[in-house]
């Protein structure tokens, strides 16, 4: 110790007191607005689709002074809901977007439910009125926290500066832990102009370490698989999630299990595996639900079990017994119960019973499902002909390659994507499946192609669908992006007008579009260039045209509304009892 004014100091407190006077600490002096983008900035956000309004101003007067973040403005903020999702469907990481207090939050909300229902890490940034403000039905408010709570894994009302050094990194790691989803972060005016003082900055939000199984639950899993005769694997979006794909793979090769595939788990096993069984439910091949109808046990990963997969749930695997994997214990037991249920990460319960399980050959179950597969194909008339709805997306597969991102609407071209694309890798399908939103593709594509900008990138759209966001093109015209836009064009709502014609007595009603508009003209008038296979006479030579041109274009695919995706499991119907054929009903 040395004397310092007649009393001596602690050697730790001197070495402290001088390292303080040689390294002041820095105090940082921003707005709550500032304070926001710099913690976005550290989270690794580079792109945020929004648009502005009264009540976030100050968020994109920071953001205009930080030009580290990349700022695409959507036409619509349902548009830059979906644009989000579209960066976080191809790269698994949280995606934001931002919009505005009142009708700007009501437009964004459907985008935040449709990820909601496909576990899609998003957080959804709003500005809200001032706080004093608040409650009295003020110019643009509305009760954005209780609206957005049934739909967000969690959401916030902030109500000081010095919450959002909490809140921003939380809801990046709530956004991307356990089963993801998006979080919702409502910000008053005056917090955002608010100054705030701090000396250190928060450390960025990130996953919770996954879910590990119980050794005993593993242990019984390899028992059941090892004994069943018959056992079918059962994807779910939950592989996708997890980054799985690959160890799902690896326990359908070593135990040689045949292998089905929610819509949202398309890609995780390669379509033309021998294993693989494409999708199953509503739409599937027939020989995929036939072989669930005779399995012995349904081993389901990261699967809901949703009604569009099942079909009536009580007659759905009916011999089965269940093993039930998933991070999301609310799922487990839910719709079906399991046999064993087991609360865990996809890819962390696949690594532990890949330790465990021996190899297996199934010849006799591998044989039947070869002789299902002869004798109830999956048929899919015209598929070498580029005018029937099959053969344009074998011809789009061709001209966009294997590899492609391939965005779709909703609708009969939806299904039709699902039953015929090659689908090769995970991350590549990207569909909104528990939500159903006509308007998804267009602005989901977009998002794909700023996300991956060396990837060509396909939207599948049906005129219905693509005019719920058809403003979306100048987006995509003034971002440059690569995306090629295929409408299959029959001038009507087709999944609808289907239904009509097969379980309402074909008594057709606002299914049929009497006046639609020149799509070709819509694009051009839009900023993209764009072609009409209806005048051309050799439609694969026009397609190829098409695909090779740089930057968005649009494709006018004419489709007959007699033409239906099929098969189809009747609403309500057991899986077996799938229609075939038009004249079926």
């Amino acid at each position: 110790m040395r004397s310092t004014g007649g009393f001596c100091l602690p050697s730790h407190v001197e070495r402290f007191r001088r390292a303080n006077q040689a390294n002041q600490i820095k105090i940082m002096k921003m707005t709550g607005a500032d304070l926001v983008i710099r913690l976005l900035e550290r989270q690794g956000i580079r792109l945020i689709a929004g648009i502005p309004g009264g009540a976030n101003l100050p968020l994109y007067d920071a953001l205009a002074r930080r030009p580290v973040i990349r700022h695409v403005l959507s036409r619509h903020e349902q548009g830059a809901g979906f644009i989000a999702q579209g960066l976080a469907r191809t790269t698994g990481r949280p995606a934001v977007c931002f919009a505005t207090s009142g009708p700007g939050a009501t437009n964004i909300l459907t985008a935040i439910a449709d990820a909601k229902l496909d576990s899609i890490p998003l957080v959804c940034i709003t500005g809200q009125v001032p706080q004093a403000l608040i409650g009295t039905d003020a110019f643009q408010e509305v009760d954005v926290f209780g609206m957005s709570l049934p739909v967000t894994k969690h959401n916030y009302l902030v109500q000081s500066a010095e919450e959002l050094l909490s809140v921003i990194p939380e809801a990046f790691r709530l956004a991307a832990s356990g089963r993801p989803g998006p979080v919702w972060i409502d910000i008053p005016k005056d917090v955002q102009l608010a100054s705030i003082e701090f000396d250190a900055w928060p450390e960025p939000g990130t996953a919770d370490a996954p879910a590990e199984p119980e050794a005993e639950a593993v242990a019984q899993a390899a028992a059941m698989i090892e004994e069943a005769r018959q056992p079918i694997l059962y994807l779910g979006g939950g592989i996708i999630h997890s980054e799985s794909s690959a160890a799902a793979r690896a326990l359908a090769e070593r135990s040689h299990l045949p292998t089905v595939s929610t819509l949202m788990a398309l890609g995780a096993l390669p379509t033309d595996h021998p294993q693989s069984l494409g999708m199953l439910g509503m739409h599937a091949a027939p020989y995929t639900n036939l072989a669930l109808e005779e399995c012995d046990l349904l081993i389901a990963l990261g699967a809901r079990f949703d009604d569009r997969a099942t079909g009536k749930v009580a007659e759905f695997c009916p011999h089965a017994r269940v093993i039930h994997v998933d991070i999301d214990a609310s799922e487990l037991g839910k719709i079906r119960m399991p046999t064993l249920s087991v609360r865990a990460d996809a890819g962390r319960f696949l690594e532990s019973l890949l330790a465990i399980l021996p190899e297996r050959q199934r010849p006799d179950w591998n044989a039947r499902i070869a002789e299902l597969k002869a004798t109830h194909p999956m048929e899919m008339p015209g598929a070498e002909d580029p005018s029937t709805p099959y053969g344009l997306i074998h011809a789009i597969a061709r001209h966009a390659g294997r590899d492609a991102i391939v965005a779709t609407d909703v609708g009969q071209h939806q299904m039709w994507t699902a039953q015929a694309f090659p689908f090769c890798r995970p991350r590549q399908w990207l569909t909104s499946g528990g939500l159903g939103t006509m308007g998804f593709g267009l602005p989901a594509a977009l998002g794909a192609a700023l996300s991956e900008p060396g990837c060509p990138v396909v939207c599948i759209s049906g005129d219905g669908s693509f005019l719920m966001n058809n403003q979306e093109m100048i987006t995509a015209a003034e971002a440059g992006a690569d995306i090629k836009v295929v409408i299959m064009n029959n001038q009507s709502l087709g999944l609808v007008h289907q239904q009509q014609t097969l379980f309402f007595g074909k008594r057709l009603i606002a299914s049929k579009f009497e006046q639609g508009p020149d799509f070709a003209m819509m694009a051009r008038a839009m900023g993209m260039e764009a072609v009409d296979l209806a005048g051309e006479p050799d439609i694969d030579a026009a397609l190829a045209e098409a695909f090779a041109r740089p930057g968005p274009v649009l494709i006018n695919a004419p489709t007959g509304v007699e033409q239906h995706v099929l098969p189809m499991v009747p609403p309500g119907g057991a899986n077996r009892e799938m229609i075939r054929t038009a004249c079926a009903r």
